[in-house]
């Protein structure tokens, strides 16, 4: 089921499957949201939950016990249920049940809501722990926007802009996208501009960490843009479907990234991981604001 809120500035729409961003459109029709075509990634802004990125052989264990888990996690591909809805926000829960918990051996509640404020969304994660264990977790967004914004530009005419020069640091992948713990400074000095060329994902995705929690997407031959802010979470990614002409790009804030090249992640040591005590709420998210 689609759900739909709204104000003066932005029309947004959410998908109960996977509490996915389906649209985010301004009050004169301009949608910037990419609209998931398959033809380079049938995506459009899935939850990471309880994982961000990929495992080992797409296992992992727990307690002397092996699960299996695809890439980013169970809530995606996951129903939600219909919380509560007003003009301006809508709230979508997942609990875990007989299928998240063949996967996942924990009792959870994911609460995702989204919240129209002006012309930004906020989109909050409230994870409450409802086991008697501590519940170990990752989590994070991934929605991908339309560039360019507008008609008449290119992808090249856009970058992504932090509010002040970092010494930002990518993340190593091997080929497959697993960690491989040799880091570097990216581009070997401080940035605050990325400036968008396709062949910047021939690798796969960017991500870094040591950057300002906020990112602009714009282009200097456009008034329109979109910040994405991120105050809870340590990395964020750069992502669109690799070798191709896609015309979209994913700003994607995370708590965590992928298991290690080679190594099957043990739960209570990966990395990275929140370890929330029994009876306690986690919160976090991220804010996406239109301009």
């Amino acid at each position: 089921m689609i759900h739909t809120i709204k104000n003066e500035y932005l029309t947004v729409q959410v998908s109960s499957l996977g509490a996915e961003l389906y649209s985010i459109r301004s009050s004169d029709g301009v949608e910037y949201l990419w609209q998931g075509d398959k033809k380079y990634w049938g995506g459009r802004a899935p939850v990471m939950f309880p994982i961000c990125g990929r495992l080992f052989e797409g296992k992992y264990t727990y307690l002397g016990k092996e699960y299996s888990m695809p890439n980013h996690g169970i809530a995606r591909a996951s129903e939600f249920d219909l919380v509560a809805l007003s003009e301006e926000s809508v709230a979508l829960e997942l609990k875990s049940n007989k299928e998240t918990l063949e996967k996942y051996p924990f009792n959870f509640s994911l609460q995702i809501i989204f919240e129209l404020s002006k012309n930004s969304l906020n989109v909050k994660y409230v994870v409450k722990n409802l086991d008697s264990s501590e519940l170990i977790f990752g989590i994070g967004g991934h929605p991908a926007f339309n560039v360019p914004i507008e008609k008449g530009l290119s992808f090249e005419d856009y970058c992504v802009e932090f509010p002040v020069s970092c010494e930002a640091v990518r993340v190593d992948f091997s080929p497959a996208c697993y960690c491989t713990h040799e880091d570097k400074v990216y581009t070997g000095s401080a940035i605050k501009r990325i400036d968008l060329a396709h062949s910047l994902f021939d690798d796969d995705a960017i991500f870094l960490y040591n950057v300002p929690k906020s990112a602009k997407l714009y282009s200097a031959k456009s008034k329109r843009s979109v910040t994405i802010s991120y105050p809870a979470m340590k990395y964020l990614g750069l992502w669109h479907a690799p070798k191709t002409d896609a015309p979209y790009i994913c700003l994607e804030p995370w708590s965590s990234i992928p298991a290690d090249e080679g190594i099957v992640d043990n739960l209570l040591t990966k990395k990275e991981m929140y370890h929330l005590p029994s009876g306690y709420t986690y919160r976090g998210g991220y804010t996406i604001t239109v301009e």
